[in-house]
């Protein structure tokens, strides 16, 4: 069956976002007052897998070996039947 993942990478709380930072910065330059921003990276993936849970355990996978780093970034994966 076939299912497209979307995977959101992002920034563990407590680690330095320099690209928020500056967008932050400046949209407080054009008058927005923006009390808090992070940015996060977002993938689109379509796989083939049994079920969704295997979809979600193959996105998972997928976060561990290669799209996040463990120590610095959190993922969260949604399985969608295509």
């Amino acid at each position: 069956m076939k299912f497209s993942l979307k995977i959101t990478i992002s920034l563990k709380k407590g680690m330095l976002d320099p690209e928020a930072l500056a967008i932050k910065h400046a949209l407080d330059n054009l008058g927005f007052n923006v009390d808090s921003l992070g940015t996060a990276r977002i993938f689109y993936i379509d796989i083939d897998a049994v079920d969704k849970d295997a979809a979600v355990s193959t996105g998972r996978e997928m976060c561990d070996r290669l799209l996040a780093n463990p120590v610095i970034h959190s993922y969260d994966i949604e399985a969608l039947g295509v």
